[in-house]
């Protein structure tokens, strides 16, 4: 690593910021510019974007080895399995070489295909391109399609007449990425962002062809703690609205056959009440947390929604199965859960009379419904993977127990054998005497059992998302070099069910931080790892993750890379014009609350940043992260600078395209991959 070129040292310009009798004094607030023009804040991230590749140059070649080793493992020419709609056949392809898919459609197999959509030439003379909802029109003579060319995730929907194969002359702005059609294939549905919170609030009727000005506001939020969806159900007879905060939902619901008709409510918002449905006929399942902390299935017919005491349990509630997902067929009702921290598949004849659990091959993976779009299909696409088998789409037959067909399995390029992994799961017992669950992977050849291999832990820990255990060809790069890898599951997830997820939020958030280290000294201690060979990483929730496990616990990581992190909490959670805050105070709290501005402080890692050795230490942002913003990582590194007493690397990577999810781009993305992999690998002395 190269010590010559000495870093950055951002001007102090103190702001003072008081709440609840509380001063704090921030040194680096003037790194906030919204309008990302400020010429002295980009001169800033371009000093350290210097400095990062200075640092990095003795890794230089690696860095562009490992790219390279990355994108050969990948498949060039890749196809989605085609799936079934209406009258065609439709898949996403890649041609060699390309970043991105092209779209096509076809009427029989061996017919000719129509090509939907161009997306490289879409892409082409954009340094960020995302394509957001896809949708063909119900007659599936009209095409909507959603860019975002700047990362903030604010998408502009263009259409195509795929009759005559021409776009047509004008386009929607300022969209949330997608559309949805009514059943008349001249109206449609979206909903728009506010530029400010990029909030999506309102959702408009459109005409195709007319100008967006004339477009109908059909619904507005007002109460900002609310995210707002739209989809189509299985049937296609029915437009659903959600609108959900980290706690409730409500869903409005709309005649597909009746565009100009009004919403209508399904069941009004309950605080702390959750559900989402499915339709079939005249009825409608209900997946809801009523009297059930796990989710429970229910049934109502349409003429009772509102009437709580009219849903009848379709199965006897288990508190220790979280039901996650479920797909409503004419003869069969299929439920997607989690037990003990296993996805499983049970499928029902539509009588519940009859009942089996789809069976799988290895002892710790990941399944979930793939594209099934058909409601009176006997068959079901499930997606499968585990940290030792590349993902793979089966075909199931439900007619007849667990006869499958494998359609399609993710192809890796090389001498890839899955016999040359050992993956485990363990139960980690956390300092309060909860038990963490541990996904891990490892080469066997590669693998010592005197605890000397280094360890590369992973963790999120929020919003109850669980970070699965599925196969990552990326990984290989690690555990071909000797490196475990790790998954901590840490509270904050799903991964034992709903109160797993209530342990890690709120007034329990140190849960997460405290699970994570604790779960890393007991690798070490038995052996899974070199107490002086423990790396970390972590993006956004999981950044902030890796923000507080640097401060409370420096000295059990040799480096960490946290990636866009969330690490200025309260200052964040107190600015209501910053995007995404309010609606995520039940996640975070509510720092106007003195009680939440206290536990937030506690644990924010900008706020606790101390006179300590830290970590080598690599962060990573986006100037246009519509999610987290720059100016959070980027203070926090100037602070890191000020305060830390040691001689380890801290660097500054700011990508001036990107946003939130870093680089597009098929093969692009795999540019943050090597990166990380060459600071931590590199600082390793594994660089070969």
């Amino acid at each position: 690593m190269a010590t010559t070129c000495i870093p950055p040292v951002a001007e102090k310009k103190p702001m003072m910021l008081e709440h609840h009798g509380v001063q704090r004094c921030d040194n680096y607030y003037w790194l906030r510019d919204d309008k990302r023009a400020d010429a002295k804040v980009l001169a800033y991230l371009n000093q350290e974007n210097d400095y990062c590749q200075q640092q990095l140059m003795p890794y230089q070649s690696f860095q562009t080895d490992l790219f390279n080793e990355l994108i050969a493992r990948l498949e060039q020419t890749p196809a989605s399995v085609p799936y079934y709609w209406q009258q065609h056949w439709y898949q996403r392809v890649y041609e060699a070489g390309q970043e991105y898919p092209l779209f096509t459609r076809f009427s029989a197999v061996g017919a000719e295909k129509q090509l939907l959509l161009d997306v490289p030439a879409r892409a082409e003379a954009h340094e960020f391109y995302s394509l957001g909802g896809i949708s063909v029109s119900p007659d599936e003579q009209y095409l909507a399609f959603a860019e975002d060319t700047l990362s903030r995730r604010i998408y502009t929907v263009y259409f195509k007449n795929l009759v005559t194969d021409e776009l047509l002359d004008y386009s929607l702005s300022g969209l949330d990425g997608g559309v949805v059609w009514a059943n008349d294939n001249q109206h449609l549905f979206y909903i728009a962002k506010d530029p400010q919170t990029l909030l999506g609030y309102q959702v408009f009727r459109h005409k195709l062809g007319t100008s967006q000005v004339d477009d109908v506001l059909v619904y507005e939020e007002q109460d900002d703690s609310y995210y707002l969806s739209l989809s189509k159900s299985l049937d296609r007879s029915t437009i659903s609205l959600y609108l959900q905060s980290t706690t409730t939902t409500e869903v409005l619901l709309l005649d597909a056959d009746k565009p100009l008709s009004k919403f209508c409510c399904f069941y009004p918002r309950e605080e702390g009440h959750e559900y989402s449905i499915a339709k079939l006929d005249d009825s409608y399942l209900v997946l809801t947390n009523w009297q059930a902390t796990n989710f429970r299935l229910m049934k109502v017919d349409a003429a009772n929604t509102t009437n709580k005491q009219a849903w009848q349990a379709v199965l006897p509630y288990q508190d220790e199965i979280r039901i996650e997902d479920f797909i409503w067929l004419r003869d069969y009702l299929v439920i997607q859960s989690r037990e003990q921290g296993q996805t499983q598949i049970d499928v029902y004849n539509q009588d519940l009379s009859t009942h089996y659990r789809l069976l799988f091959d290895d002892a710790l993976f990941v399944a979930g419904f793939d594209v099934n779009v058909d409601q009176n299909s006997h068959k079901l696409r499930v997606y499968y993977s585990s940290l030792t088998t590349p993902e793979s789409i089966y075909e199931y037959d439900l007619s007849v127990p667990n006869q499958r067909q494998l359609l399609k399995q993710e192809q890796v390029v090389g001498e890839f054998d899955s016999q040359n992994y050992q993956a485990e799961r363990l139960m980690v017992p956390a300092r309060d005497g909860a038990l963490v669950p541990v996904s891990l992977v490892y080469r066997k050849d590669k693998f010592n059992q005197d605890g000397t291999n280094p360890l590369y832990q992973y963790g999120y820990g929020a919003y109850g998302y669980t970070v699965e255990p599925e196969f990552d060809s990326a990984i290989l790069s690690l555990l071909d070099r000797g490196v475990v890898y790790a998954i901590a599951h840490v509270r904050g997830s799903e991964m034992l069910g709903r109160p797993w997820y209530d342990a890690g939020k709120l007034q329990h958030k140190q849960n997460s931080f405290t699970d994570f280290i604790d779960v890393t000294r007991y690798l070490v201690v038995n052996q899974y790892a070199a107490k002086d060979k423990v790396v970390a990483s972590g993006g956004s929730a999981g950044g902030l993750l890796m923000g507080a496990v640097a401060n409370m616990a420096a000295a059990d990581y040799f480096a960490i890379a946290a990636h866009v992190p969330f690490v200025d909490v309260v200052t964040t959670m107190l600015d209501e014009t910053i995007p995404l805050t309010t609606n995520e105070y039940d996640e975070w709290g509510n720092p106007n609350h003195k009680v939440d501005f206290d536990y937030m402080l506690s644990y924010s890692p900008y706020d606790q940043v101390s006179k300590q050795a830290y970590p080598n230490l690599l962060v990573t942002t986006g100037l246009h992260d519509s999610q987290v913003q720059y100016f959070e990582p980027a203070k926090w590194v100037a602070k890191l600078r000020d305060y830390k007493t040691d001689d380890n690397v801290l660097l500054l990577h700011t990508d001036m395209e990107a946003g939130h999810g870093g680089k597009s781009g098929r093969f692009q993305q795999y540019q943050d991959t090597a990166l990380e992999y060459s600071f931590l690998l590199g600082l390793l002395g594994y660089n070969q």
